[in-house]
């Protein structure tokens, strides 16, 4: 039992982690009006499904791009709300969640899912 959900789960994290830290970007582009990077960022997502080699540099870079991207926005935010003389800890620890949750989909985007690398050998 425990075998075949890991066997289940494993697939499921390698493309759902991914696939929602790109709509969560896709997002956050939407709400700044910057339509071409939304749709960009939602397009990424069938590159989950396309096995090339380039998929997986173009999908790690693409996230870790969005994890700066969540970063700066965090300090723009942060920077607004000091001056305003308003809190500002609690959206820097909930904006911080998500670049690291945008680093591990970056992490786990294009990586082997079986634990095997293509010549048969353990990873």
């Amino acid at each position: 039992m425990g075998a075949g959900l890991v066997a289940f789960v494993r697939p499921v994290l390698h493309a759902l982690l991914p696939a929602l830290a790109l709509l969560l970007l896709a997002a956050h582009f939407f709400r700044g009006g910057l339509l071409a990077l939304a749709a960009l960022s939602c397009g990424l997502v069938t590159l989950l499904f396309v096995p090339r080699p380039w998929t997986a540099p173009v999908l790690r870079t693409a996230l870790a791009l969005g994890s700066i991207e969540w970063l700066r926005t965090a300090w723009d935010i942060a920077g607004r709300r000091a001056l305003a003389g308003q809190p500002y800890t609690r959206m820097l620890l909930i904006m911080g969640a998500v670049a690291a949750f945008t680093i591990v989909a970056a992490w786990l985007a294009g990586r082997p899912i079986s634990g095997s690398s293509p010549g048969g050998r353990r990873v």
